[in-house]
C-alpha cells in the first residue's frame, strides 16, 4: 500500500503539519527527507530498514559518503542533500548563539559545540572566540589529531586570539571515545593556555569537553 493510501493522520507529512515535528518517529522524519521509497518499499519502510542497518538516526547522519551511498535507496544526491540540511542546522545554532552573551546562553553554547564536534572521528581542539561583551566572534578549529589525542600549541592559540581581536575565549575539544571526562593532560593544557592568554589580557571563560551525550565544563567544576 502506498503512503498516499494511508489514513491522513498516519501520513508523515500530514502528521507533522497537524502535530509538529516532535510528534514524529525517527523513521517518519527520515521518510520525509527521503521523499520516496524504492520498488516494493514505501518511504517509511525504507526509513525503518535504514535505521536498522545503521543502528540509529545519529549514526546514519554521521556516515561518510561511502558508507551512506552503499545503503539501499541512498546515493550521492541524497548525501549532498543531507549535508546541506546538517550545515543549515549548524548555522542556525551559530546564529542563535551569536545574538546573545554566551554566559547567559550556556545550553545554546553546548548545543552548538556538540553539533560541531560530537561526531568527529578524530580529536579536534577548537576555540570559541568572544568580544568584550562575550558575544561570539568566530568558531575556529585549530588542531586535528588522532582517535585519542591532538597536539595543541599555545603559541598558535595566542596568535588566533590576537588575529581576531578576542577579549575572551572558550576552549573546547571532543573525545571520540564518547567519554567526556577530562584527563590530567586536558587539565594541564588548560592551565598552560590560561597562563599564555592571560599575558595578552584574554580570559579563558571555560573549557568544554564534548563526549557522546554529555559535555564537561571546567568552569562548572571550579577548575578555572
Amino acid at each position: 500500500m502506498s503512503i498516499r493510501d494511508w489514513p491522513a493522520g498516519e501520513r508523515p507529512r500530514e502528521k507533522l503539519l497537524a502535530k509538529g515535528p516532535g510528534a514524529l518517529s525517527d523513521a517518519e522524519l527520515l521518510a520525509i527527507f527521503l521523499r520516496t521509497g524504492v520498488a516494493g518499499c514505501d518511504a517509511v519502510t525504507l526509513a525503518r530498514q535504514l535505521l536498522a542497518q545503521f543502528g540509529s538516526l545519529r549514526a546514519l547522519l554521521a556516515a561518510d559518503e561511502q558508507q551512506f551511498c552503499q545503503a539501499h535507496g541512498l546515493g550521492t544526491a541524497k548525501f549532498v542533500q543531507l549535508q546541506a540540511v546538517l550545515e543549515m542546522s549548524r548555522r542556525h545554532l551559530a546564529e542563535t548563539l551569536q545574538r546573545d552573551d554566551v554566559l547567559t546562553s550556556p545550553q545554546a553554547t553546548r548545543r552548538y559545540l556538540q553539533a560541531q564536534l560530537r561526531d568527529r572521528p578524530q580529536e579536534v581542539f577548537a576555540l570559541l572566540l568572544l568580544d568584550n561583551q562575550h558575544r561570539v566572534v568566530k568558531f575556529l578549529e585549530l588542531f586535528v589529531g588522532t582517535l585519542d589525542a591532538a597536539s595543541v600549541y599555545p603559541r598558535e592559540v595566542v596568535r588566533s586570539a590576537l588575529k581576531h581581536h578576542a577579549a575572551a575565549v572558550i576552549l573546547c575539544h571532543n573525545h571520540p571515545s564518547g567519554v567526556a571526562e577530562p584527563s590530567r593532560a586536558d587539565r594541564a593544557l588548560t592551565a598552560r593556555l590560561s597562563a599564555a592568554l592571560g599575558l595578552i589580557d584574554v580570559r579563558v571563560l571555560d573549557h568544554l569537553v564534548i563526549g557522546d551525550g554529555e559535555t564537561v565544563s571546567f568552569a562548572e567544576r571550579g577548575w578555572l
